[in-house]
């Protein structure tokens, strides 16, 4: 009866109509090309050149998401202010950037705004480099990796500072009223009530950008930058095999890809759990 109930467990899961037959798919087509690059040493070469870049791909969409969080929270929440210069500067934020097409503000960022500020970096110390203190800053020492990290904080910033925000007006404000009668402080109120709402409301938008700025950031190779598609388009380039590395590199970022959908989905499933739990938590303390 025991060695049954596995085979009836799994023939349950594959009759339930929410099964995921979409992931199964993509799981076996990705052991298939796994096991290709494997056995095919002219393939496995071209894996392995690849993934040289990948790290790069992985440190630029890191760095560029966490500062686009940040900075699109705080315009957020500028948006929000009382001051009206500051609402309305956060505002003018947002749609200057939101207008601008992203390869066109990655290179304004990297040839425009990179000089502006060594320029004015050299004009403010100015001082320290004649007494010998400092040494004058050129444009060389502005990495493209930094120019393409900055050019993808500010164009995300913009439209995840939207995203807050909706998650942010989400909160009832009957919540919100209650905390001020409970004497809660504006930033109190932020952190405890109104902060962690908004993060459950907002993250499956969230995991979207993710996942765009993973596809996004092959556009820093425009720049230079060794990254798994400036890797693949050198290589594709002096070997001609353009079918191969363009198809191994589409896999590499499909495998990113949905592994960031699958933990933002798995993120999302806990949080509801854990929400779930805590609203029924009162139900079992009351005394029967």
């Amino acid at each position: 009866m025991t060695g049954t109930s596995p085979r009836r467990g799994l023939r349950h899961r594959l009759a339930d109509p929410d099964f995921p037959w979409w992931l199964a798919a993509l799981a076996v087509a990705a052991l298939g090309i796994a096991l290709v690059l494997a056995l095919d040493s002219s393939w496995r070469q071209i894996a392995t050149i690849l993934a040289a870049g990948l790290g790069t791909t992985l440190a630029v969409t890191v760095l560029a998401f966490a500062g686009a969080a940040a900075l699109g929270l705080f315009v957020a929440l500028a948006g929000r202010a009382r001051n009206r210069v500051i609402r309305n500067g956060a505002r003018l934020y947002v749609e200057l950037v939101r207008g601008v097409p992203l390869l066109v503000l990655l290179f304004w960022i990297a040839f425009v705004g990179a000089p502006a500020f060594v320029t004015s970096w050299n004009a403010v110390t100015a001082p320290l480099s004649k007494a010998g203190l400092l040494a004058p800053l050129t444009v060389r020492d502005v990495s493209l990796m930094a120019r393409a990290v900055i050019a993808l904080v500010i164009a995300y910033s913009a439209f995840l500072a939207e995203i807050f925000r909706a998650g942010i007006e989400a909160v009832p404000e009957g919540q919100i009223e209650a905390a001020k009668a409970l004497g809660l402080g504006s930033f109190a109120r932020l952190r405890l009530i109104v902060l962690p709402q908004a993060v459950r409301t907002v993250l499956p938008p969230l995991a979207n950008d993710l996942v765009s700025m993973v596809k996004d950031s092959s556009l820093v190779s425009v720049l230079g930058v060794a990254d798994i598609t400036q890797m693949g388009k050198v290589y594709a380039s002096g070997s001609f095999r353009f079918f191969e590395t363009y198809s191994v590199l589409a896999y590499l970022y499909l495998l990113v890809t949905v592994s960031v959908s699958l933990a933002a989905r798995a993120l999302e499933r806990r949080l509801a759990r854990g929400r779930r739990g805590r609203e029924a938590q009162p139900l079992r303390s009351v005394p029967g």
